[in-house]
């Protein structure tokens, strides 16, 4: 939320005030994203120089990378003065815009009433109503070069190709995915599941599990409750590098990767091991559903000890995802496919996951990051297991 920061008058942005009433002048800033954010990008004004606002009314969004911000005026008044235009980068603290208190928006409409009554005033043909109008339709004109999109023309550019200026949060994977490449020494063990025992358990229950918990019964939640308990019989997979120290978690907090149109947010569902399935279920339907719509706070994507990434639902039928620092592994999810598999001494056609489990070679052997996935995978296999906990 957007404090006033000041009220002293601004003689430049504040001579036209009335003199019948005293209006401050206010300047909004560049609101606090998190302690780990100082720079921002204007992606979005929602208001002009001129218009008129009300209290809390959303004036422009600032892009970071991992949201998008809201940035509200603080009182009732008009903007008068934009700093910005959308696309350029920011510091937290850096001046946005500045406005003049005043009356609430529906105060404005007399304004347009006065407009509308110069026509009579001029010379009596009709044709010259239109130029005494022009005036007022040439100011949102104006004021709208702050609103321009973010792309940029290069010279001697192929013109079917079009630049777009990178987001914030496009970057910000950039940076931590190769910054990730560069610090861990990372290292895939791969496995096979077969589900065919998970799906005929889900199928089975599934309508019993709506009607009971109004969530859906889906497939990552068995993933994430198996992962869990690997994870307490191997502590060093949820284990990560302090400063001089190694950090051993006595909770699980495990980020699911989700994409959205743009891109990709890790949310983190805390404290795990005390969490059924119906609990895990309705955690990834609610930061599913609100990562859609860019309504995750940042604090649901800060932290966690261990990553799951499903790029089966892309059809992915294999791939080595890279560690999400500060974590130590992440557990990629695969595409199901039909194949032919022993079944004590028969070959029966079952439906087979592949599984990969990236991790830091510098913290974590080889014999652990094995034992880890091989537990999960014995979990999902005899999904009864997980009922009884015995991982």
């Amino acid at each position: 939320m957007l404090r006033r920061v000041s009220t002293r008058v601004l003689p430049a942005a504040c001579s036209a005030a009335q003199s019948v009433s005293v209006r401050f002048c206010l300047t909004i800033k560049v609101p606090t994203i998190a302690e780990s954010i100082s720079t921002g990008k204007v992606v979005n004004w929602t208001k002009k120089v001129g218009d008129a606002v009300a209290e809390d009314e959303v004036i422009c969004q600032i892009e970071s990378d991992k949201l998008n911000v809201d940035v509200r005026a603080p009182a009732n008044g008009v903007i008068t003065k934009i700093n910005f235009e959308e696309g350029a980068d920011v510091e937290v603290g850096a001046e946005l815009s500045t406005m003049k208190e005043g009356p609430a928006p529906s105060a404005a409409a007399p304004q347009v009433a006065a407009v509308k009554s110069e026509p009579p005033k001029a010379a009596a043909p009709t044709a010259k109503a239109p130029k005494a109008v022009a005036p007022a339709a040439a100011q949102p004109a104006a004021t709208a070069a702050v609103a321009k999109p973010a792309m940029h023309a290069v010279a001697g550019a192929d013109p079917r190709t079009k630049s777009v200026r990178i987001s914030s949060m496009r970057r910000r994977i950039a940076d931590r995915l190769k910054a990730s490449q560069n610090t861990c020494a990372m290292l895939t063990t791969f496995n096979e599941i077969d589900m065919t025992p998970l799906i005929q358990l889900r199928d089975k229950y599934k309508d019993d599990f709506h009607k009971r918990h109004a969530v859906k019964l889906g497939l990552m939640s068995p993933f994430v409750k198996a992962s869990a308990m690997a994870l307490r019989d191997v502590p060093i997979v949820n284990a990560s590098f302090g400063k001089d120290t190694i950090d051993y978690h006595e909770f699980v907090d495990i980020a699911i990767a989700v994409a959205t149109p743009r891109g990709l947010v890790v949310p983190v569902i805390r404290d795990v091991q005390n969490m059924n399935l119906a609990n895990i279920e309705t955690a990834i339907a609610d930061y599913a559903a609100r990562a859609r719509i860019n309504k995750l706070t940042m604090a649901e994507m800060t932290g966690g000890t261990f990553t799951i990434s499903n790029g089966g639902v892309f059809g992915s039928w294999m791939g080595t995802p890279i560690i999400n620092p500060p974590h130590s592994a992440i557990l990629g999810m695969h595409a199901i496919k039909k194949k032919a598999w022993v079944v004590g001494n028969e070959i029966k056609i079952r439906d087979i996951m592949a599984v990969a489990l990236t991790y830091d070679h510098r913290l974590i052997d080889g014999s652990d990051a094995v034992t880890f996935l091989v537990k999960v995978k014995n979990l999902i296999e005899d999904p009864a297991r997980m009922v009884l906990d015995l991982s």
